[in-house]
């Protein structure tokens, strides 16, 4: 009651506001009353309403607020392509709510392939009447007669995006292949992704090719800062290839843990421990995940084998092969880069030696030479010492500190042998072995 005395006081305020727009006067007079009307109703409230009920109103006006800050029925943008593969819909925008309610999928399942929602693992998931793929820049909703491609909402379409669109259309368009619609539009994905697996690692090795090529001519702070950024760039792009790979080997493991289980095997003494039923059961449940993906024959009705999936078989593993590929070139490319690292950190100890070695050097010298002006700086004060009498005097001194003066260099010089002979043995000793 007291918020729609509220709302109604501001209402009447704002049209006696609005209603005389004309003078400045009227202005004046409008935002007078409603100031009036304000601090009539907060003295009524105060006088009116105790500390309960105080507490009551504003719980009230807190929780209208914050109904009013949630959030709407959120909006995806999608490329629709019909069963004979054309474009139906570009770019259209539909609700959540109507995508789940149209292809039967739960709320959960749309945060897969929000593109708004930051998700960096790769699924590959099987539905009632769909498959959902997410991978690196392919977010999809494949069916028996439809594919919907989700779009990230409010930004345009890149070039990748395009050309992926195109393979897409020509591919379902296809009628001499034997191969589903499904199974169709799901290798269009996974040619693109791994396209671009391709595009981006070639890319990369391109450019660290050349920055090695570079550190062997020429080492300078510059060029190590490049090879740190590319290094963290190429473990990015394994970490995404090997997410990939997992993604499709997730699926295929479906499927091939049930060759793991024969006959014959059960009769193994460990299977004495374990309950064939619940082997039965596994088995059952992988083979149905892998014909759940023939979208296709469980529309027609027709009816399957539980582990007859050769051709999803095949067509996952011959894509899981070249990402495979892909993830060994980029580990034998940062396998490139640590042994260059580890050569260059031996050429710069070998430096940082030479410049010891220059440095023992040079206090060798002037230790030399500080000895000999000491005991010319002993005979050059002005002491009587009786010894500038003597004729015989001159030589003696000149003998005993040419006498003295070797032990410390010949130590000196010990010591500059051994740093050397140490500097040896550290430039042959062979470093750790790459694979």
């Amino acid at each position: 009651m007291l918020t729609a005395i509220s709302t109604r006081c501001r209402l009447i305020c704002r049209v006696i506001h609005i209603g005389a727009p004309a003078s400045v006067e009227a202005r004046v007079r409008g935002c007078s009353a409603e100031g009036a009307s304000h601090r009539a109703l907060n003295t009524w409230q105060r006088g009116f309403l105790s500390d309960g009920d105080d507490e009551a109103a504003r719980a009230a006006i807190l929780e209208n607020a914050l109904k009013g800050r949630q959030p709407t029925d959120l909006m995806l943008r999608c490329t629709i392509l019909d069963a004979q593969g054309s474009v139906k819909s570009v770019s259209g925008q539909f609700t959540k709510s109507d995508l789940c309610a149209e292809h039967r999928l739960n709320p959960r399942d749309l945060r897969k392939i929000d593109s708004r929602i930051p998700n960096l693992v790769p699924t590959i998931l099987t539905r009632k009447e769909a498959i959902l793929v997410n991978i690196l820049h392919i977010r999809a909703l494949v069916k028996a007669d439809a594919v919907i491609l989700f779009d990230s909402y409010g930004s345009v379409d890149s070039r990748l995006h395009s050309v992926f669109l195109y393979h897409l259309e020509h591919n379902l368009k296809q009628k001499s292949t034997t191969l589903p619609y499904e199974f169709r539009a799901l290798e269009s994905i996974l040619v693109s992704v791994v396209s671009a697996l391709e595009a981006e690692m070639v890319f990369t090795r391109h450019l660290v090719a050349g920055l090695l090529a570079e550190l062997e001519d020429d080492i300078d702070r510059d060029k190590f800062k490049r090879l740190l950024h590319y290094s963290r760039r190429l473990q990015s792009f394994t970490n995404r290839a090997k997410l990939v790979q997992t993604a499709l080997e997730e699926v295929l493991q479906q499927g091939r843990s049930v060759t793991y289980y024969d006959d014959h095997d059960f009769n193994h003494p460990i299977f004495n421990f374990l309950s064939v039923t619940h082997i039965d059961r596994a088995k059952l449940d992988s083979d149905e995940d892998m014909n759940h993906m023939y979208l296709t024959d469980k529309k027609l009705g027709v009816e399957r084998k539980m582990e007859d999936h050769d051709e999803l078989e095949v067509l996952l593993e011959s894509f899981d092969k070249q990402v495979e590929e892909i993830v060994n070139e980029a580990e034998t490319t940062i396998s490139n880069v640590q042994s260059t690292l580890e050569i260059v950190e031996l050429i710069l100890d070998s430096n940082r030696n030479a410049l010891l070695a220059l440095d023992l050097k040079v206090s060798i010298g002037t230790f030399g030479i500080g000895a000999g002006a000491l005991v010319a700086g002993l005979f050059g004060m002005n002491l009587q010492s009786h010894l500038e009498d003597d004729r015989f005097a001159f030589f003696a001194v000149s003998g005993v500190a040419m006498g003295i003066l070797p032990a410390p260099l010949f130590r000196a010089l010990g010591l500059l042998f051994y740093v050397h002979i140490i500097s040896a043995l550290i430039s042959l000793e062979p470093g750790p072995h790459v694979a």
